[in-house]
């Protein structure tokens, strides 16, 4: 794969075998995933969800059979991967925006959940500062927040020790090392990830309490917050 001008564009290219290429370079990716569904209260019945780069919508499959009524928004900087959706979707009422999350109109006091499965980790610290405030805004009292993504900041001493697990993990499912070459490429030009103490403190600054975490070999991790 040749790295792209832009996220967006870069996705477009990826989407094509975007959920088998997401298990073999993602350590963890299917039981991150499944924890931003299988931590929710039993008596939660969330009216209006907003998934915030959906990709090829393998959250919104999640959480369709839970809340089969309940509005849908479905949100990402590539076209193909709304296109994607769209087919998987065709039968359901769900709303799409093609937008990155700086560009997006976070309607205040009207989202019972919104998710994130991968996605945050594109914004720089002051972004996800920003965005952190717009979903809480964004959502309704007792409305959740709930994500998963890689936490930990490029300048972290142990930073270097989860690229060797990591590339170890890639190798398993690609041995050529195209693959660990790509995600490289990509995660030097396009990615921004931040330490997990950090995120959880820009979290309580912006009014979240109740935070449940989960994470594996302590730096993939889901968090799930409650707006009381």
């Amino acid at each position: 794969m040749k790295i792209q001008d832009n996220i967006a564009d870069e996705f477009n290219e990826f989407s094509i075998n975007y959920t088998n290429d997401m298990i073999g370079c993602v350590p963890y990716y299917l039981d991150l995933l499944s924890n931003i569904t299988t931590g929710l209260p039993k008596q939660f019945n969330p009216k209006n969800i907003l998934d915030l780069g959906c990709g090829n919508g393998n959250i919104t499959t999640k959480l369709l059979p839970l809340f089969p009524k309940a509005s849908y928004t479905l949100l990402d900087a590539s076209q193909e991967m709304i296109n994607l959706c769209k087919k998987q979707f065709q039968n359901n009422s769900i709303r799409y925006e093609v937008s990155y999350f700086k560009d997006f109109i976070f309607k205040e006091d009207h989202y019972d959940l919104i998710v994130a499965g991968f996605s945050l980790h594109h914004c720089e610290a002051k972004e996800k500062k920003e965005l952190f405030q717009k979903i809480y805004k964004s959502l309704k009292k007792g409305g959740i927040f709930s994500y998963s993504d890689l936490m930990i900041h490029k300048g972290d001493s142990a930073h270097p020790k989860l690229l060797k697990k990591w590339k170890a993990y890639v190798h398993e499912s690609f041995p050529d090392g195209e693959k660990w070459k790509w995600i490289m490429e990509h995660y030097d030009e396009f990615d921004f990830p931040d330490n997990l103490d950090d995120q959880i403190d820009w979290l309580k600054n912006n009014g979240f309490n109740k935070l449940r975490r989960i994470s594996y070999e302590k730096f993939w991790t889901h968090l799930s917050m409650l707006k009381e």
